[in-house]
């Protein structure tokens, strides 16, 4: 029986040298890919020049939509599934004062009339319109509604499902639903401007469109990173981008330019405007709500 050489150490490590090569390749792209990760995590929010932010409300885990009413109080909502979501408002004193319990992913707030109303997103729930000293009524049964806005005379939702999702027109004189469009794919946002020109988004497909009474909805923008929520003023059509990771607060102003106001936020949510130039906006990924503020903007 004839035995092998034994080999040296310069054999060994020729033989070794590709798995350890695999391995240390393997163990840098981990550390490059966690390192990005990190990155992304812990990277702080960007405001564009002449803007800037600061942290206006902290620790709202699930935070989603905002809105005032005719009294300028402020309700938030927390957007838990399984009937833990709620409704709160904020106090001058900063006190969270609850409204409303029991909700299933409550992920839009509008004003109607003398109070305001809350969509639930979880599944076939209705929308509820909370008024009076906290009492609250259903209006009428959505499927996944989560966006909402109203002109004062109709209120506007767009159903949140991958495909057969509906933008409605609820008139709260006679209790009517109207279909004005079908066939959406992840409908999350909703606005309607002075001029009665209606928009709204689906998050699937990166863009926002114009409503038309007639004929093919317009293309707006498109190649957005998952637009979510929109809102419009006299600056323009705001939109939000409901990303995890690197979303954008956007403004399509009136001359048609889009600006990037802040940027590096996470699952960005509700904007609220106060005042030309000051908004409230959600940002769901950090639990918290940013206060934005363009510099040196003249009242009025």
């Amino acid at each position: 029986m004839l035995l092998s050489p034994p080999l040296s150490s310069r054999s060994l490590w020729q033989r070794r040298k590709p798995l350890l090569l695999v391995v240390l390749a393997t163990a840098l792209s981990l550390i490059g890919g966690l390192g990005f990760l990190a990155w992304q995590h812990l990277y702080p929010v960007t405001a564009a020049e002449g803007w800037s932010y600061r942290v206006f409300l902290d620790e709202v885990p699930y935070v989603s939509a905002l809105a005032k009413d005719k009294q300028g109080v402020l309700y938030v909502t927390q957007e838990l599934k399984n009937e833990h979501g709620s409704v709160f408002t904020l106090a001058a004193d900063g006190k969270r004062l609850p409204v409303l319990i029991g909700l299933s992913k409550p992920d839009g707030l509008a004003p109607l009339h003398d109070g305001i109303v809350v969509s639930q997103e979880a599944g076939d729930y209705p929308v509820l319109w909370i008024h009076g000293d906290g009492r609250h009524e259903a209006l009428f049964a959505g499927r996944s509604v989560e966006g909402m806005t109203s002109d004062g005379l109709f209120l506007y939702v767009i159903e949140d499902r991958a495909g057969d999702g509906r933008l409605l027109r609820f008139d709260p004189l006679n209790k009517q639903v109207s279909v004005l469009r079908d066939g959406l794919s992840e409908g999350e946002g909703v606005a309607i401007c002075a001029d009665g020109k209606l928009y709204y988004t689906e998050k699937r497909k990166g863009w926002v469109k114009r409503w038309r009474a007639e004929g093919e909805d317009e293309l707006v923008l498109s190649d957005l990173n998952a637009p979510g929520f929109l809102m419009c003023n006299d600056e323009g059509l705001w939109v939000t981008e409901d990303a995890t990771h690197q979303a954008r607060l956007l403004l399509l102003d009136t001359s048609g330019s889009l600006q990037v106001i802040l940027r590096h936020l996470r699952s960005a949510q509700t904007v609220l405007s106060l005042a030309p130039g000051h908004l409230l906006i959600a940002e769901q990924g950090r639990a918290r709500v940013l206060e934005v503020k363009q510099a040196n903007r003249r009242p009025g």
